[in-house]
């Protein structure tokens, strides 16, 4: 069974493959898998029913689209008409949408399947994979790492090829951290290029979706569903004429020696690949990552004011004690920070933007840590350690650029190490393509970790 979402699209196109047998294949990959704790539903009855009309209508000469018949699976916070969508959460138990996101209309309507709903951080607040009602998703190279999160199942199911594709959100990196993570590849969009309705919000000005799958190649063809575009179409396996820039500061500061070496290596890479790769001054991020709190907290906070009043109980002690925090950001702070946001962004631009056409940055200055580091609860040293995780991620989603993670490597522990490719706004295919040629170049993502054995 392929392994990689263009190549299992491709074999169910072209009838080497049936779609119901690659839909039976991940309901038993999820089966062994069930000890990573990364599925909240499966829906194997309606999965199957959907594939046998996929291979019925494509023995009749037609497919519906590049998708046809791939089987996904997708973090529970995107609205289907009919079908409960729980974010993660208590307080949404049984919550049961009247709408479908505009997401995954396109991509049924491309002919996937969604075989389940994926574990996820209590409404999207968290990067490790804990959660206080679902339990931690695990890390399907070591079950006692951490998967990444706020999409933590999302990372989990790709990184296992239970799937090929998932949708996740991205407020601060919880796109990328659970593909670099779990060694996928993760693209988070522009903000504002996908459309947000249908879809839990956490905060709404930094809030959007994106997808996490095999290879850049996989997320092109997604990207082309997902805003009818033609980024696949676009891909070519040099880098010849970019210029690539590497920050001299923060997001190559105090690096763990295994980080910075295979951040090294990837750098010769790219220079390998025909790229002009320069080092470059970034404005000064030490302050990004607050303007983010004051913006994201207080929109949060509103959104659950209600539920705050009314069943605080309901909230696990970490989402909750953020929530009051947010509520405790005055409007004064929130319009400063946004104020901030928009200097932020015309400094980037104008500063190493107007020099390079892509950042080059490793996804995080540490190895990925054990879940015992970084608890569901502990004291200073803890909360230290959780925001530092999103630190190299939570900037990028701040101002609002697009940015790609894939596999630069593994540990000594045998977990995946990976970088990031940062762009300017709407700058997706330049990204897609630089990761392409990257994973054309590496042979990173043909690594895919073996499924313990059942109790």
């Amino acid at each position: 069974m392929p392994h990689d979402l263009v190549e299992l699209a491709e074999a169910i196109a072209s009838g080497a493959l049936s779609a119901v047998d690659a839909v039976t294949d991940a309901l038993e990959r999820a089966e062994d898998w069930r000890g990573l704790n990364a599925f909240v539903a499966i829906e194997a009855e309606a999965a199957l029913d959907q594939a046998r009309a996929c291979d019925e209508q494509r023995r009749r000469g037609s497919l519906r689209g590049p998708l046809h018949g791939v089987p996904l699976a997708h973090k529970d916070m995107f609205f289907r008409a009919g079908i409960p969508t729980e974010a993660g959460s208590k307080i949404w138990r049984g919550h049961v949408p009247a709408e479908t996101s505009p997401l995954m209309a396109r991509l049924a309507a491309a002919g996937a399947i969604t075989i389940g709903r994926l574990h996820m951080a209590e409404f999207a607040m968290g990067p490790t994979g804990h959660n206080a009602h679902l339990g931690r998703c695990r890390n399907p190279w070591n079950a006692e790492a951490i998967s990444g999160g706020s999409s933590s199942g999302s990372g989990a199911a790709v990184g296992a090829r239970i799937v090929t594709g998932a949708l996740g959100s991205d407020t601060g990196g919880s796109v990328r951290l659970p593909a670099a993570f779990c060694g996928v590849a993760g693209l988070k969009p522009t903000n504002g290029l996908l459309p947000d309705t249908a879809m839990m919000p956490l905060s709404k000005t930094l809030d959007t979706a994106g997808p996490l799958s095999t290879s850049s190649r996989s997320l092109a063809r997604l990207m082309d569903v997902l805003v009818d575009g033609e980024y696949e179409a676009g891909l070519i396996a040099d880098c010849s004429g970019l210029t690539i820039g590497v920050p001299t500061s923060y997001f190559t500061d105090d690096l763990h020696p295994e980080v910075a070496a295979a951040f090294a290596a990837a750098r010769q890479v790219f220079a390998d690949l025909g790229a002009k790769v320069v080092d470059v001054a970034i404005p000064d991020h030490s302050g990004y990552p607050a303007i983010a709190a004051e913006i994201w907290a207080p929109e949060a906070a509103a959104f659950h004011a209600r539920h705050l009043a009314e069943r605080a109980e309901d909230f696990g002690d970490q989402v909750r004690n953020r929530l009051l925090a947010g509520a405790a950001v005055s409007p004064d702070t929130y319009l400063a920070a946004l104020g901030r946001r928009k200097s932020a962004q015309s400094d980037m631009l104008s500063g190493p933007f107007a020099k390079v056409d892509l950042l080059l940055t490793p996804a995080a200055r540490f190895p990925v840590p054990m879940a015992e580091q970084v608890g569901a609860t502990g004291g200073d040293a803890m909360q230290a350690m959780v925001a530092e995780l999103s630190a190299l991620t939570r900037t990028i989603s701040m101002l609002g650029f697009p940015a790609l993670v894939t596999p630069m490597g593994f540990d000594a522990r045998g977990l995946p190490l990976a970088l990031q490719l940062v762009g300017a706004p709407n700058s997706e295919q330049c990204l897609l393509r630089g990761g392409f040629a990257y994973e054309q170049a590496t042979s990173w993502l043909a690594r895919v970790p073996s499924p313990p054995p059942l109790p």
